[in-house]
């Protein structure tokens, strides 16, 4: 930890033991901006919903052997062999089937028109039809569904339909899932409020780039897939290179909750010995330039670099960065010993402590700021790393990796490597329109 670290952190020990005599309950997490979300003026009923569901674990093993024509016995006796229990994924399945048909009938029993369409079928020309998107399913299939939504007037609802096995931060509460109608009548009846979150967007340019991008959301792919998979997007993309470096290329996503920048494989690298039959792993560093808020470039090397919206703060995010209340308690009590200053190392304090850093790394979906995170950065005197994490209105990168991906919201993957550029931003006009809904 760098001396700065260090102070930062005893100074907000400090703090936190002047709270302690004022309150003995932990501080809410801060949502940044206190206006986060705009009444309904009048109620909201669309003639034309999409209803986007999400591809099952029982529906994506059975994707997976297609081609090798299995029975359903087969199936059941190659997951067995896994330690997967056939029966258990069949059950989540038609948990996921019956909530998806209670969310269809629902909105067909209020006169309205209905189109059902699987994630990989999602596309552009399902947005355009739809006055509003259903997303069912979890966090993963809210992120895939707005990715695809360009216009900020447009509303996506997500509803969690196996919220026992599912994460659904983004989906409205739990008891909506059961009770679709209830949550369809407040919407009519105006009762709710709208929240805008904030989304990333990319410019890519520079020599070399494709912005062809690779779906990663219906296949688990290996690093050999993938590269074949990129490769083929290479030879498809009809995009000369003068064309690709003329100017700025606005990539046809947009991040809901975060952008990872990085090498395919930033924890080893397959490499070649002396013995041609041999092969070991070293680590691979991904090798970057970066300038924040149009600030000083700065040669970086690291395990990538992370840049999340207010949505994603919560995410992944928050893990990156949030401390451990082991590793606090060890820092207080280095600080209490160099400072020479005698104070209680308490549990309370290191509870404190830890929830008031932790906290600072949240903020409100709706706020037009994004928070950079440097993985693990490699500092001597060749790379340095002045700003680990912070607050950023722009940040650019060009690349000097070799095998690198930008992967936005962990679902669509796009060619990062030696001489590409990109610019990362975010605009009004990009702002998703979701819904608040109490239960």
């Amino acid at each position: 930890m760098t001396r700065r670290s260090f102070i930062n952190l005893f100074c907000l020990g400090r703090r936190a033991t002047t709270n302690l005599a004022r309150s003995s309950g932990r501080p809410p997490i801060q949502m940044g901006a206190r206006n986060i979300a705009s009444q309904a003026e009048s109620g909201f009923k669309p003639a034309k919903v999409a209803v986007v569901t999400k591809m099952t674990r029982y529906e994506f093993e059975q994707q997976r052997y297609r081609f090798s024509e299995l029975s359903e016995e087969d199936l059941k006796h190659l997951l067995a062999l896994k330690g997967s229990s056939y029966l258990g994924l069949l059950e989540r399945h038609n948990i996921h089937t019956r909530n998806v048909e209670h969310i269809v009938k629902s909105l067909q029993n209020e006169g309205i028109e209905v189109h059902v369409v699987k994630r990989g079928e999602y596309d552009e020309e399902t947005v355009s039809w739809a006055d509003a998107i259903v997303s069912a399913g979890g966090d993963g299939t809210m992120l895939l569904v707005s990715s695809k939504v360009f216009n900020k007037d447009q509303p996506v609802l997500g509803v969690n339909t196996d919220p026992e096995r599912s994460e659904g931060h983004l989906c409205l509460p739990v008891h909506y899932t059961h009770a679709f109608p209830e949550a369809i009548r407040k919407l009519c009846r105006g009762q709710f409020k709208w929240q805008w979150r904030q989304r990333i967007r990319l410019h890519l340019e520079g020599t070399g780039i494709n912005p062809t991008p690779v779906n990663l959301h219906e296949q688990q792919l290996s690093l050999e897939q993938h590269n074949q998979a990129h490769r083929s997007t290479v030879m498809q993309a009809q995009r000369s290179e003068s064309e690709s470096v003329s100017k700025p290329y606005l990539l046809p996503v947009r991040g809901l909750n975060e952008i990872f920048i990085g090498e395919s494989l930033s924890s080893r690298v397959k490499c070649n010995s002396l013995n041609p039959h041999l092969t070991f792993s070293l680590h691979r560093a991904s090798y970057y330039e970066i300038s924040v808020d149009d600030g000083p470039w700065e040669k970086q090397k690291s395990s990538g670099l992370s840049i999340c919206t207010g949505t994603g703060s919560k995410a992944w995010s928050y893990n990156i960065n949030k401390l451990v209340e082991q590793a606090v308690e060890e820092v207080l009590k280095i600080g209490k010993t160099q400072a020479g200053v005698d104070f209680p190392v308490s549990q309370d304090l290191i509870e404190k402590v830890t929830d008031e850093y932790n906290e600072s790394l949240v903020f409100g979906p709706e706020e037009g700021r994004m928070f950079f995170s440097i993985r693990e950065p490699i500092v001597n005197r060749v790379f340095s790393s002045s700003r680990q994490r912070g607050f950023a209105n722009r940040v650019c990168v060009r690349s000097r990796c070799w095998d690198a991906w930008m992967v936005v919201d962990g679902g669509t993957s796009f060619e990062f490597n030696d001489g590409a550029i990109a610019t990362i931003t975010m605009n009004e006009e990009d702002k998703l329109k979701t819904v608040l809904l109490e239960n």
